[in-house]
């Protein structure tokens, strides 16, 4: 059954609590979860014992062990079908969700019928934010199979919000999908951010009209890192002819819980009664205030869940914070995914991330790119191999490109690449699943 949002602008009344507010709430919260966990989890039992009874507010957490992707892997393995860290029984749980794998075997994540209404409400306020409205009819452009994240839990957060979800899935295609969204009209659209420019760019081949004459009005983007680059941003609203907000999410806490308002400067924090989110050094594990400009990973403690909760989870994304207040009256800071810290290389000692030389690169040209690494790791003492696609340059435009894009990178980030060629089409493009701008080459 749909929800009514609280106002035309939030969707929550929580959205716009007061800083001290909020913690108080999460703190009282934080104990009911901890000491849910001391009662109903083998696997926390394990790991904290009597730390569990100790944890009276937020500020304690700052004590306690990460809970590793690994560890996850483990329990899952000892314990099938939903690990030592399932905390209800399995009559309670309703649904089963995966992640991706992308980083090794499938999260399997168990749902209580109260977890996907957490779910549903964290969801709603991140697409409420994202300019998504009750009636909308949207295009679903994400992967609708193999249990991903995108999929299913996607279809019951826009149910709950009151909009019509057209649940087509990347896996059709981009003929099937601009078709349907042709004949249908819908005026809202999700997917990733590379996969949706890739349609728009299909649109006059496919249905003899460009994508910004097709009605979207609104457009919602996740499930990779880019989305909130400039370069990719205007690229998709000048193509679409709508607006496009960032979302960010992760199977193993909820589908999507970050929110990008109209300000378009970063993603809201938005559930400080559902969630706990920690900024953390990813080399030393010190907690980091989030300030404006301040860099780090992401850490997540779930509140109000059951079937299978996680404290402390460590993800791996890395945000930078571009704010701490807003024009739209929300009081959560804001947030950038740049990357995921395993994603990180190092050339000659400089940290950089995949999406930061995509940015760069699509600034400069429509071609796609891919970083070709001849290394093992993620670390190289030689200049970086980027190659970007020929969009019928002659070889002194390719050169004067080439120059440019090696110049804008070692200025900006300070790192020295070598600019390769390829032909225009030759590079994967993105479907349902995620863009890997690294392409490993033997050394």
């Amino acid at each position: 059954m749909a929800v009514t949002p609280f106002s035309a602008q939030y969707w929550s009344a929580v959205e716009t609590l007061p800083p001290a507010v909020a913690r108080a709430v999460q703190d009282e919260r934080l104990r009911e979860q901890a000491a849910y966990l001391a009662a109903n989890s083998a696997f926390y039992q394990a790991k904290l014992g009597a730390d569990l009874a100790k944890i009276r507010s937020v500020a304690d957490l700052a004590g306690l062990p990460f809970t590793e992707k690994q560890e996850l892997r483990d329990s899952l393995a000892a314990a099938p079908p939903l690990g030592t860290h399932v905390a209800a029984e399995m009559s309670e749980v309703v649904q089963i969700q995966a992640s991706s794998g992308t980083t090794g075997s499938p999260s399997y994540v168990g749902l209580t019928s109260g977890d996907i209404a957490t779910w549903c409400e964290l969801g709603a306020r991140a697409l409420y934010a994202n300019g998504f409205r009750p009636g909308d009819r949207l295009l679903h452009a994400f992967g609708m199979s193999k249990g991903f994240v995108g999929g299913l839990p996607i279809v019951q957060i826009l149910q709950y919000m009151g909009i019509v979800d057209i649940p087509v899935g990347a896996e059709a295609g981009a003929e099937r999908l601009l078709r349907v969204q042709a004949d249908q009209r819908p005026n809202a659209l999700i997917g990733t951010p590379y996969f949706l420019s890739h349609l728009a760019e299909q649109a006059p081949a496919i249905v003899g009209r460009p994508a910004r004459d097709l009605g979207v009005r609104a457009i919602s983007v996740g499930g990779e890192p880019g989305g909130g680059l400039p370069a990719v941003r205007e690229k998709l609203e000048s193509l679409w002819g709508a607006t496009s907000r960032e979302m960010l999410g992760g199977t193993d806490i909820a589908c999507t819980y970050w929110g990008e308002c109209a300000a378009a400067d970063g993603m809201h924090f938005l559930s400080p009664d559902l969630m706990i989110a920690e900024l953390v050094d990813p080399d030393t594990g010190e907690q980091i205030a989030p300030v404006e400009g301040a860099q780090g990973e992401l850490v997540y403690t779930a509140l109000r869940r059951r079937a299978s909760p996680l404290l402390r989870f460590r993800t791996r994304d890395h945000v930078v914070v571009t704010g701490t207040g807003c024009s739209c009256g929300r009081t959560g800071y804001k947030v950038r995914c740049i990357g995921r810290t395993d994603d990180m290389l190092i050339v000659r000692g400089i940290n950089v991330f995949p999406s930061a030389i995509k940015q760069l690169v699509a600034e400069l040209t429509i071609g796609e790119m891919r970083i070709r690494a001849d290394f093992e790791g993620h670390s190289t003492q030689r200049p970086l191999p980027v190659v970007v696609e020929d969009t019928g340059l002659t070889s002194e435009q390719q050169a004067g490109l080439r120059a440019t894009i090696e110049q804008r990178i070692r200025s900006a980030l300070n790192v020295k690449t070598v600019v390769g060629f390829v032909p225009q089409g030759s590079l994967k493009r993105p479907d349902h699943v995620k863009v890997n701008l690294v392409e490993r080459v033997p050394s």
